[in-house]
């Protein structure tokens, strides 16, 4: 996948993980009733942020992390493909999974 733009900062850019069509017991969701996910892969990774005297703090994420963010955090953006992504602050991002 190409992606024709770059975050910038200390701002990363997610590809939410999928959720499941079907509940746990066995009924049909519509998208009204599905909550924002909060898991997805870190698809693209800013350079960090720069401190007041200049200097750059690296980034503690990279392509193909697996994080848990923030439930409401985030601008969501669509890219070429017409896929949902989210670009996100690295203050936003909870955990790394393994």
């Amino acid at each position: 996948m190409s992606i024709s733009f770059e975050p910038l900062g200390d701002r990363v850019i997610v590809r939410p993980k999928g959720q499941e069509e079907v509940s746990k017991g066995g009924l049909v969701l519509p998208d009204s009733a599905k909550e924002r996910p909060q898991e997805g892969e870190v698809i693209a990774a800013g350079p960090g942020r720069v401190t007041d005297d200049g200097t750059r703090l690296p980034m503690d994420l990279k392509v193909g992390d697996i994080i848990i963010y923030a439930q409401y955090s985030g601008t969501e953006i669509k890219d070429e493909d017409d896929e949902d992504l989210l670009v996100l602050r690295e203050s936003d991002v909870l955990a790394k999974i393994g």
